[in-house]
């Protein structure tokens, strides 16, 4: 199993930080967090058959507040707005 960001190398490494990036924008905005919260996202790949393939994993750490963890069945790369919007919408936010 491989894990983050782990096992990238060169543009694979700047594209995955790149999309990273973004995703921390989408949640920062849609959850009108603050700078002083931090935002992890990761795209956790299991090389196991049973495993859905790609899963990003995002964590919201605000201060003060126990750490949200998200998760999209989905790669980075395929993580849009609306999917963002929905994943909120199912944990009630």
């Amino acid at each position: 199993m491989r894990l983050g960001l782990f096992g990238k190398g060169g543009a694979g490494k700047a594209q995955a930080q790149e999309q990273a990036g973004r995703i921390k924008a989408l949640m920062r905005e849609i959850l009108g967090l603050s700078d002083a919260a931090a935002i992890a996202v990761n795209e956790i790949i299991c090389a196991d058959p049973a495993c859905p393939g790609s899963e990003t994993v995002i964590l919201v750490m605000n201060p003060g507040e126990k750490t949200k963890a998200f998760k999209l069945q989905m790669a980075m790369a395929e993580v849009t707005p609306a999917a963002v919007q929905d994943m909120l919408a199912a944990e009630g936010l």
